[in-house]
């Protein structure tokens, strides 16, 4: 097949041969689950319980409250201990229900579809939103609202298999054993946004997952990408399938596409046909810092030091625990944070891997605006930022960067490109509310 591809991008170490050919293992669950209320991007869940109630595996335990959120559900069965502020990946403490586990792993009784495909576009949405399904490639839009676009026609839904983060393989490993869950996934989605085209993009570099895929494809269209990041990319991804452009400062609907990840179709093929809420997913545990580097399908709300021990636990001088991959991730003050809804990964590099270079001036080689897939002057944005010139970093663009860090991964000067990008747009933002 003829790869696709976007403009820009870079091409880091990928280190996926950690993880990639291994099969997902059960994690044994912890004692203790810890289930933050804001898991999703939007308004933050109301509790429904409280301390001293219990509680099935499956029952919803926090409901969503606004248009923008999704519901929490418990994934195992016991006591709650306490609804109160938890370490949260967010950095900040969040409002989060602690849950006891009684190891009896009581379920609450889910209805089964025998034909899904069958049900109304309205049925199908309703299932996804019963069932708290967050997008689960890392940004958590609750994904019932994203199949319902204010005033927009949809004609393409693309499914994002191309997990272009070095590290992780939380998507190969489910398009590989979960192929089935994902095609049938991808059908029911594009039925509840109404689109007629459905593309499966998938990076060059996961033969096994493309091959899986097409076996179980039923007539849809398997394309093949070219590996380089962020090929994961909304924008990057539509641009590369389709050809649109999505607007600036705009949403990928208004260009009539809706791109969702490979795991959040398995998700919403679980829920729709088995009547099963997201409760646990699908987590990478990798990096030279981790004695045995795998994936783990593992109950949300699972401290990140369970997983960690469960992939053999930390070696050598630990520099930073990521939640996510090492490009877009976050880096976490303590492995108490839980595993959340779009927790895909938990890299864990050394200390001399996470040593930061100091920068000196910039020789103006111009690699960042060749790298940048939006199309952007990073060195410019950056200019403005440390001036403090903002109308004029919003001129040139600063709402449409992505984040993804390739400016300040290819530049030759160490500079903090990336740094000073984000907080000209946390001015901007600001001075707009």
């Amino acid at each position: 097949m003829q790869k696709t591809s976007f403009w820009g991008g870079v091409h880091p170490v990928y280190n996926k041969h950690f993880t990639a050919a291994k099969a997902v293992a059960i994690i044994e669950p912890p004692s203790e689950l810890i289930l933050p209320l804001q898991q999703h991007t939007g308004e933050p869940a109301r509790a429904d319980v409280k301390k001293g109630d219990e509680v099935l595996a499956g029952q919803r335990i926090a409901s969503a409250q606004g248009t923008v959120s999704a519901h929490v559900h418990a994934p195992v069965s016991g006591t709650v201990t306490a609804v109160e502020p938890r370490p949260h990946t967010s950095g900040e403490p969040g409002m989060s229900i602690v849950l006891e586990n009684d190891f009896k792993d009581d379920w609450v009784e889910m209805t089964k579809v025998s034909d899904p495909v069958q049900l109304s576009a309205e049925d199908i949405k309703e299932c996804i939103e019963n069932a708290g399904i967050v997008g689960m490639g890392g940004a958590g839009f609750p994904t019932s609202v994203k199949l319902s676009p204010p005033e927009a026609d949809i004609d393409y839904l693309i499914v994002n298999g191309s997990e272009c983060e070095p590290y992780l393989s939380s998507d190969h490993r489910t398009m590989v054993e979960y192929a089935e869950d994902v095609v049938l996934g991808t059908k029911l989605l594009a039925k509840a946004c109404g689109a007629q085209r459905i593309i499966i993009g998938v990076e060059d570099n996961k033969p096994d997952a493309l091959q899986a895929l097409q076996e179980h494809s039923g007539g849809l269209d398997v394309v093949v990408l070219d590996t380089k990041y962020p090929q994961g990319g909304e924008k990057q991804m539509i641009k590369s399938l389709t050809g649109r452009e999505v607007p600036s400062n705009g949403l990928p609907h208004q260009c009539g596409v809706i791109v969702q990840n490979v795991g959040t179709a398995a998700a919403a093929a679980q829920a729709v046909r088995d009547g099963r809420p997201l409760t646990h997913r699908i987590v990478t545990v990798s990096g030279e810092g981790v004695q045995s580097p795998n994936n783990f399908l593992v109950p949300i709300g699972t401290p990140f030091q369970h997983v960690i021990d469960a992939a053999g636990g930390l070696i050598g001088d630990t520099g930073k625990i990521i939640d996510g991959g090492p490009m877009t991730g976050a880096a976490q003050i303590t492995a108490e944070v839980p595993v959340i809804k779009g927790t895909c990964g938990i890299v864990v590099l050394t200390r001399e891997q996470s040593l930061f270079a100091e920068p000196i001036v910039c020789i103006k080689c111009a690699r960042c605006a060749d790298s940048c897939p939006t199309y952007l002057l990073p060195m410019r944005i950056e200019r403005a930022a440390i001036h403090g010139m903002w109308d004029e970093a919003s001129e040139l663009g600063a709402m449409d960067c992505i984040e993804c860090g390739c400016c300040t991964f290819i530049c030759p000067s160490k500079r903090y490109l990336l740094h000073y990008i984000r907080l000209a747009k946390n001015q901007i933002a600001a001075a707009r509310r």
